[in-house]
């Protein structure tokens, strides 16, 4: 492993993390957030809010350590992850190791503290429904080894991130044909740009012989991805008229929603750069959060 100063070491251990690419950890805190401003109690507090943001930090960051932790063997063989900490000798194993472990006890933390202010019955929920998300955020790298479309793994791991704040906001998940439209809405919006990103190394996943969505559905890849987003658009505005969200969410979701379409659009164009996959995640942060905004602006009083 690399000789590394001290600086360079804690540099090292956040890019393990990703906090290096703020764009990877909003990407998830965006559907707790429109689970949050759906909910009957909307708008959430302050303290529950910066609790499932911390909370939703400490996942991802397990996630992407036990993603490279599946991946360090595979990663040096991908251009778009060889210098990854792991895959690059600047993080060892049993550092990795501990990082995964330091993040799931903020995870557990975050999740009691939670549960402080909660009646018993629905403390319960909330523990069952974060060790139900352990297994699924854990085994999802390896799912690019023995299934055809692992983003739909993924898909169910961003679904927790509904039900989880959800849960905390109102104490039980009999939230109805919303909470199972934002729920909906998330698996779609996750498949369609998992998908995308997976875009970026079908080349060198089908040299190594690791699956992803993107080479199963081939050419189809673009229009999977349309067909994903404008179901979860349309989800997600269900969801927002059932819970009587104001007109002013109408006109920005419409806009992210065109936004979503057009991105879709350029994927179909010839030859596109590695870079134009990243670009297109980019900008789905951008729009996933213009609809976290509409939501926000629809429960003004």
């Amino acid at each position: 492993m690399a000789n590394l100063t001290r600086g360079n070491r804690l540099g090292a251990w956040l890019e393990l993390v990703r906090w290096h690419k703020p764009s990877g950890r909003l990407i998830l805190l965006i559907p707790a957030g429109w689970s949050l401003w759906l909910t009957p109690n909307a708008p959430p507090a302050p303290l529950l809010v910066a609790l499932i943001v911390l909370g939703g930090l400490a996942v991802s960051a397990a996630g992407c350590i036990a993603n490279d932790l599946w991946d360090r063997r595979i990663d040096p063989l991908v251009e778009r992850t060889r210098s990854r900490p792991l895959a690059d000798g600047r993080v060892g194993v049993g550092e990795a190791i501990g990082l995964l472990l330091l993040s799931l006890v903020v995870a557990l933390a975050v999740l009691l503290v939670l549960m402080g202010g909660l009646p018993a019955a629905s403390r319960n929920l909330c523990l069952l429904l974060a060790i139900a998300a352990l297994p699924p955020v854990l085994l999802y790298p390896s799912a690019k080894r023995w299934f055809g479309y692992p983003q739909l793994v993924l898909a169910i791991c961003w679904g927790f991130a509904v039900l989880i704040p959800w849960a905390a906001a109102t104490g039980s998940l009999a939230g109805g044909w919303p909470l199972a439209l934002v729920w909906l809405a998330t698996l779609l919006w996750t498949f369609g740009f998992d998908t995308v990103y997976a875009m970026a190394d079908r080349d060198d996943d089908r040299a190594i012989g690791v699956r992803s969505s993107a080479l199963s559905l081939g050419s189809l890849a673009p229009l999977a991805v349309a067909i994903s987003y404008g179901l979860a658009a349309l989800a997600l505005g269900l969801a927002a008229g059932l819970q009587g969200c104001g007109w002013i969410s109408w006109p920005l979701g419409l806009l992210a929603a065109a936004g979503m379409q057009r991105e879709a659009a350029l994927l179909r164009r010839p030859n596109l750069p590695r870079s134009a996959y990243g670009r297109h995640f980019s900008r789905q942060v951008q729009l996933g959060g213009l609809l976290l905004l509409a939501l926000v602006l629809g429960q003004l009083p």
